[in-house]
């Protein structure tokens, strides 16, 4: 069954700016993705990993849009984070950085953009817990959900069948039920659930379209 993630994408360095959007969602939701730029791969800079917490009884997702991730291992592994999703389109020793996060009991994801295939991919896939489906626009809400992607969740289901697949990128009210019967297993909202009068009303009626999908 496909859940809803909400996204925090906060867009500067202000940590304040992100404990605000932090707390909007923790205030309901059990699953968060965290997404973190560093002005290279990915625009704007955001708050660093250093800079970063959640309350204990909320599952983080950290989404590194960052060009070199391995520079940021010391200060992921301390922060014991469920999930440590990075980019297949960066660079450094990605697969050595994936097999130590999951030596030290953190699970590993791959982030894929629109143009990037699964097939040119497949090895750090192998490798991976989660592989998450990129729809959107790098560092801000408000994506278009391109549902040609979904084609992907086959390719990466033939490969590893038992892998988590996650979709970041305008998933809202009217997409979620596709994503949903696409085989999306988590749907990551920003927009939707950030802009929202009460998110909380949206989680929920989101979860709710999910379900009966």
């Amino acid at each position: 069954m496909s859940i809803i993630c909400p996204s925090v994408t906060p867009t500067t360095t202000s940590v304040d700016e992100y404990r605000q959007m932090l707390e909007k969602v923790t205030a309901f939701a059990p699953r968060v993705q965290i997404d973190l730029m560093d002005g290279e791969f990915a625009s704007p800079q955001t708050i660093s990993v250093a800079d970063i917490w959640w309350p204990e009884s909320v599952s983080a997702d950290i989404h590194l849009m960052y060009e070199h991730p391995v520079d940021f291992m010391e200060p992921i592994l301390s922060l014991r984070p469920n999930l440590v999703i990075i980019h297949a389109e960066a660079e450094g020793e990605l697969e050595q950085f994936m097999q130590h996060l999951r030596s030290n009991g953190i699970k590993t994801g791959v982030a894929l953009l629109q143009e990037t295939s699964v097939a040119s991919v497949a090895e750090l896939l192998k490798l991976a817990d989660h592989a998450l489906i990129f729809s959107g626009t790098l560092g801000s809400y408000g994506g278009t959900a391109d549902l040609a992607l979904l084609s992907k969740v086959e390719e990466i289901r033939a490969l590893h069948p038992d892998i988590e697949i996650g979709w970041d990128g305008g998933a809202n009210m009217e997409t979620v039920e596709t994503l949903a019967r696409g085989g999306v297993d988590v749907i990551n909202v920003g927009g939707a659930i950030q802009r929202a009068t009460n998110p909380q009303d949206v989680f929920e009626s989101l979860n709710r379209l999910v379900h009966t999908a």
